[in-house]
């Protein structure tokens, strides 16, 4: 599946991945105006072998089938107070 990756203005680390390249028609309107202006930042083929950085591929495929779009969220903010080895 091609898989086109939008980046957006408003909040800071997060994408939406379209299945088609600038078709939003998809994606709720409350979700589009909460994630403000988006920037297409790139394209590629994905697959379920595919290694994402913050999500499982096969995850993100059914959820695009499904929706026609997947949000990745930005990473967890780390806590100040919790203690690390």
């Amino acid at each position: 599946m091609n898989c086109y990756i939008y980046r957006s203005n408003k909040q800071k680390g997060m994408y939406l991945y379209l299945d088609e390249k600038d078709n939003f028609s998809k994606v709720p309107k409350s979700l589009l105006s909460l994630l403000g202006d988006m920037d297409f930042t790139f394209e590629f083929d994905l697959s379920k072998k595919r290694k994402l950085v913050r999500a499982e591929a096969d995850e993100v495929l059914r959820i695009m089938t499904e929706n026609g779009y997947f949000l990745q969220m930005p990473p967890p903010k780390s806590d100040p107070l919790k203690k690390t080895n």
